[in-house]
């Protein structure tokens, strides 16, 4: 599916493989993004909360912006996940995407400060210098800052972002912020909303379970952006007993089971992620097989 923006289709937010010492094995990482972009994706997100980029050193931060990019074909996206603690952070990592050949970024809000309207708009401001498109994350269960759609249409109105990845769960919203800012685009946040703000009009989809089965969920993203619900609802049926874990606070170690499972490589979390208790490992294991038996890849 020809893409106009780089932000827009479907972008893996990649998960990061270890080795047995929690070592970040590049090698495999590089490798996954080839065959994400062999399966239809249209780009990655790497370092991202999926990528579990809180546990990695500037270093290994560093180095795998530099591997996706060298990694990725002609075409294939790469939108790092540049968020930190604060504006002067963020946009050191901005640059270094810039300077990887990264073709867009995305930005949380300050991630530990709960600022108000006059700190996300500095915070914004300070990381657009660096010249290249932001997406913005909306995750406001997380960072505790909620980006509204009034907040979102100012942004944009200022040229500070193309686009928003909506986190908030809240599927009624990218009507407001359509009406608010018309332009702006609205990418999906988390994977089990993808038929409702697809229907509804978004242009792009931050995906996780991806990783596992990318076939299948770009089918879906296509089916949902096309309005063709007689192929996305008997899809999203099957898929959303996974779809939803992405929302949940084990989604890391759940696709990255789910990973293994369908043959990839998931494996191990760097702490604090500890392994899942033995009965979550198992209905999360349980539903990966049904829908891995259903054929879906």
């Amino acid at each position: 599916m020809p893409e106009s923006k780089p932000w827009h289709g479907v972008l893996v937010a990649t998960t990061l493989p270890f080795a047995a010492d929690y070592s970040v094995d590049y090698d495999a990482y590089a490798a996954h993004v080839r065959w994400l972009a062999d399966n239809g994706c249209h780009g990655v997100s790497p370092n991202g909360s999926l990528g579990e980029y809180q546990t990695l050193d500037d270093a290994e931060r560093a180095r795998v912006v530099r591997t996706a990019v060298e990694a990725a074909p002609d075409g294939f996206t790469v939108m790092p996940g540049i968020a930190a603690y604060g504006a002067l952070q963020a946009r050191r990592w901005a640059e270094q995407a810039a300077e990887a050949g990264a073709q867009a970024v995305m930005l949380l809000p300050p991630n530990t400060y709960r600022g108000g309207r006059e700190a996300i708009l500095d915070h914004y401001r300070t990381v657009a210098a660096v010249g290249l498109p932001i997406v913005a994350y909306n995750n406001p269960i997380d960072t505790r800052i909620d980006l509204t759609p009034a907040i979102l249409a100012e942004l944009h109105g200022e040229g500070l972002i193309v686009g928003v990845k909506e986190f908030s769960g809240d599927v009624r919203r990218i009507y407001e912020t359509h009406e608010l800012a018309p332009e702006l685009d609205v990418l999906i946040g988390s994977d089990d909303v993808v038929v409702e703000l697809g229907i509804a009009g978004a242009v792009g989809w931050v995906a996780g379970y991806t990783n596992a089965l990318p076939r299948a969920t770009v089918e879906l993203y296509n089916a949902s952006i096309n309005r063709d619900l007689d192929k996305a609802l008997p899809l999203y049926r099957d898929l959303h007993k996974l779809l939803r874990w992405d929302s949940k606070t084990e989604f890391v170690h759940a696709i990255k089971l789910a990973m293994d499972l369908a043959g990839r490589t998931g494996g191990v979390c760097r702490p604090p992620r500890v392994p899942l208790a033995a009965e979550l490992a198992a209905k999360i294991a349980a539903d990966t097989r049904d829908v891995l038996a259903k054929g879906y890849r």
